[in-house]
């Protein structure tokens, strides 16, 4: 194969290729490694590259055991980068932060475990905003990462370096997190897939705070719905060391052909609450049909319930996060005096939180998911955007305004994300098409508490019906 056709195939085709032997392990290697070293340049995706000798003989080591009939897994000699807001042992884990610049873990995060677990060669990191805040993925240490579909543009955030690998096929599959659309946002940006799973599903050791730390989650990223899916079944499972971990499952999607008397609610811009740029609600709404065409009854919805009140409950709850979180970092001056703006905002805003404030947005969260749960008697999927805008400019650190409506805080401009992320729901980002510049965006797929399998099957068939995933960047 040549390096092209190597880096052009899915994760699942390029796990067969390496197993059934039409493709070494360093074969694939040098491919990607080569891609990675002709195009990263330009879009600053993957970072902390570990060296290219060290990697081929690893990739070395995987061929020697698949002639002697051994595999690890399907991820079994392939390279794969992990966000750089996960620890991986033995690479720089900065955070995006110079507080973190030169720090280097002696362990991996559960999820790494079970990657190493199933074969794949960590090759290094993919690029993130500082310490994850922001849907814009730059930092001090390592930069900006561009958009591979228009390297003026944004890739998005929090899991922006790794959407941008995927879309420039610098990866074959990636992982990711989700608090405010980190993985969905992102997704929508680069025409890839994301997967925000329902809280608990992928477990994790390293938290900060094992008990109240409940809005993030782990997730996959990928070419295909498949990929993704096939990712997710490697992070997923219990593990005693996350107290919120789900036992273990098959999650791997069923095709389904035939959807009819399927119930979906599309939420759209919630009866003219959010605002959007010209052109994203349209394209998200013309993926409606498609829809119909498998069978489902798709209906116009406006919340019965105060999103404004969503909101606020959302952010007293982030910044309370973020305050407790990062409390000793902010009291010392030299490294608050590192720290972007719009964290000191967090932390600051979350340090004047009353109990009675938290334990109030948490009743009003509580609310939230009830109404959740009764929409769900109605419907089996929620449709909304992935995103309010197209990817913007790659210097700006965040829209100040959407369609003349100012984006008062940092974050707000992603406001239509924080539903799910409020109640713990599947959701499966998927793209909806290029506006007349050439840049994508998306929808995300929503479903029933833990219904994770049911959302991927959904995705699958959307998937079977378009052809956006086969449209790729000309860098």
């Amino acid at each position: 194969m040549q390096d092209e056709e190597i880096t052009g195939l899915s994760a699942i085709e390029l796990s067969e290729a390496i197993h059934d032997g039409r493709l070494s392990c360093i074969d694939a290697m040098k491919a990607y490694l080569a891609r990675i070293g002709k195009l990263n340049p330009a879009i600053n995706a993957i970072v902390s590259l570990r060296d290219t000798g060290a990697l081929l003989a690893e990739a070395a080591a995987c061929d020697t055991e698949l002639a002697g009939g051994t595999s690890r897994g399907w991820m079994h000699g392939f390279p794969i980068a992990i966000k750089d807001l996960c620890e991986v042992k033995g690479i720089r884990c900065t955070y995006g932060s110079p507080l973190f610049a030169d720090f280097v873990p002696d362990k991996d995060e559960v999820m790494v475990e079970r990657i190493r677990a199933a074969g794949a060669i960590i090759i290094g990191k993919t690029n993130t905003p500082e310490q994850g805040f922001g849907s814009q993925s730059y930092n001090p240490v390592h930069g900006t990462t561009k958009n591979p579909y228009d390297a003026t543009k944004t890739a998005g955030g929090s899991s922006g370096g790794a959407a941008a690998a995927l879309a420039a096929h610098l990866l074959p599959v990636a992982d990711g997190s989700d608090m405010m659309g980190s993985l969905r946002n992102p997704a929508a940006f680069n025409n890839v897939v994301g997967f925000r799973p329902s809280y608990g599903r992928i477990p994790s050791s390293l938290k900060l705070e094992l008990f109240m730390g409940q809005l993030s989650v782990l997730g996959p990223m990928g070419r295909t719905v498949r990929d993704a899916a096939a990712l997710l079944s490697t992070q997923a499972g219990y593990d005693p060391r996350d107290p919120h971990s789900l036992a273990t499952e098959d999650l791997t999607p069923e095709i389904r052909h035939d959807f009819s008397g399927t119930r979906i609610a599309w939420l759209g811009d919630l009866g003219g609450y959010l605002p959007f740029e010209p052109g994203v609600l349209e394209l998200c709404s013309a993926t409606l049909p498609l829809f119909e065409r498998l069978g489902c009854k798709v209906d116009d919805l406006v919340p019965d319930f105060d999103m404004a009140d969503v909101w606020r409950s959302w952010t007293t709850l982030r910044s309370w996060l973020a305050a407790n979180g990062m409390r000793d970092s902010y009291d010392d001056p030299e490294k608050r005096a590192l720290m972007k703006p719009e964290i000191i905002w967090e932390i600051e805003r979350g340090l004047e939180m009353t109990g009675r404030e938290v334990h109030f947005a948490s009743k009003r969260r509580s609310a939230w998911y009830q109404y959740m749960l009764a929409l769900f008697e109605r419907y089996d999927y929620l449709i909304l955007p992935s995103a309010q805008v197209f990817p913007f400019d790659a210097d700006i650190h965040w829209p100040k305004e959407i369609a003349g409506h100012t984006m008062d805080t940092y974050h707000r401009w992603m406001e239509v994300v924080i539903g799910p992320s409020m109640a713990g729901l599947p959701v499966a980002a998927m793209p909806a098409g290029f506006s007349q510049k050439g840049l994508p965006t998306g929808i995300q797929i929503i479903g029933r508490p833990r219904a994770d399998k049911a959302v991927l099957e959904m995705a699958l068939a959307y998937e079977a019906g378009t052809d956006w995933l086969d449209m790729r960047p000309r860098l």
